[in-house]
């Protein structure tokens, strides 16, 4: 056992001196293996991150909800706003909100946007967010009775037409039609499952506003609030029995989403997208395999002398193939272990310039140095082979 401890040590030390001794080429050759699982790294890692941020927003902002889009029959194209009552009524829902969007362009004096968007909701919905309101009110059942034209506006919008002004009281045109503001609110309060699919509005009007400006009298599309401690799928059968009767029992009317199975599906959106982008940045490291090879067989002719020599003196083929296997996995290990304190540092200035969460992914890391391994092992057997398989008489005569 100390016999072969020592050889193994000599060995190392060998191999790690004639990589030394080949700076560049050897520094070329693992530059290859480390940009590899750099690439692996970093992506996975930065995925992971994106992931988990988009998982606890989307947990954060549809805990007791569920989302209903109406695609209708040729009888019944949207849901009144009698048949939201009926919905609301039912015994696991708290309340609904429905989702009216606006055209047109947003003005306020001479400022005119057209890249603005405006939407329709009601007064339950600034209740159920009641912290979203940052200044003045939010629409109030008032406003869905009388269809007032009062708004709530984003801070961007604040931003863009009153800088320096305070908003409440004044009035913008929303598709031409005056609105007075009687509210402020942050984007990234509030909002619901709803925005996930929607989009935050820049300016929200009572959803009875909303549907007389488009000429319609239905909505098709709104998010049911459920009461505390309901269990979301046996709401979501209640709200499809009840949706059933009201589109007549027809097929494919509507479809009702779940925060859990839209975050299952999401989650496997980003596993599957990990997975490709691991696979296409692997190829790197085929590269930098291949890389190796050709170093360790332009090794193994520079070497033939001491290969000839080594086995005239007694060494076996075993002891030859195993010195430059040895080589080949210590470089490919060494190019893996650069890169992965490079894709990490990466992975961390990605994730802090995306504002998402920094995630220490240890399967990432057993992947990449677990790729390196076995790069070095694959792409260093032939050459390793060559060189066991030299004539010792013939590797002399050629030196």
């Amino acid at each position: 056992m100390r016999k072969k401890f020592i050889m193994l040590r000599e060995s190392v030390a060998m191999a790690l001196d004639n990589i030394r001794n080949n700076k560049v080429r050897s520094f070329l050759t693992l530059l290859g293996i480390m940009i590899g699982v750099m690439a692996v790294i970093t992506l996975i890692t930065t995925v992971s991150g994106v992931s988990g941020t988009i998982s606890s927003s989307f947990s954060s902002m549809g805990v007791g909800t569920l989302t209903v889009s109406v695609t209708g029959s040729d009888l019944k194209t949207g849901m009144t706003p009698e048949d939201l009552e009926v919905i609301s009524a039912l015994e696991s829902v708290d309340g609904v909100s429905p989702t009216v969007n606006l055209g047109g362009r947003v003005s306020y004096g001479k400022n005119v946007q057209t890249g603005k968007t405006a939407s329709g909701k009601n007064a339950y919905y600034f209740q159920a967010n009641e912290d979203m309101i940052v200044q003045g009110r939010g629409l109030t059942f008032i406003d869905d009775d009388n269809s007032t034209y009062v708004c709530v506006i984003s801070q961007d919008l604040v931003d863009e037409f009153f800088l320096g002004v305070n908003p409440i009281g004044e009035t913008i045109y929303v598709s031409g039609l005056p609105f007075t503001i009687v509210g402020r609110y942050e984007e990234d309060s509030g909002g619901g499952v709803s925005s996930i699919f929607m989009g935050s509005a820049d300016v929200i009007v009572p959803y009875t506003t909303a549907m007389k400006i488009n000429n319609s009298d239905e909505v098709t599309s709104f998010t049911v609030y459920l009461k505390e401690g309901a269990d979301s799928e046996a709401a979501a059968s209640e709200i499809e029995d009840a949706m059933d009767k009201i589109f007549d029992y027809e097929d494919d009317c509507f479809t009702v989403a779940s925060m859990e199975s839209i975050e299952d599906t999401m989650k496997n959106m980003t596993t599957m997208l990990s997975s490709l982008l691991a696979g296409i940045a692997s190829i790197a490291l085929l590269v930098g395999g291949i890389g190796i090879m050709n170093m360790m067989l332009t090794t193994v002719t520079e070497r033939t002398a001491e290969i000839g020599l080594k086995k005239a003196l007694g060494a076996v083929p075993g002891q030859i193939q195993s010195q430059f296997l040895l080589e080949s996995f210590l470089l490919s290990m060494i190019g893996g272990l650069l890169g992965v304190l490079f894709g990490l540092a990466l992975s961390f200035i990605l994730c802090q310039v995306l504002g998402t969460s920094f995630v220490f992914n240890g399967g990432a890391i057993l992947l990449g140095v677990g790729f390196s391994a076995v790069v070095g092992i694959i792409f260093g057997w032939a050459p390793a082979r060559k060189a066991s398989r030299l004539n010792p008489i013939d590797a002399l005569r050629a030196a």
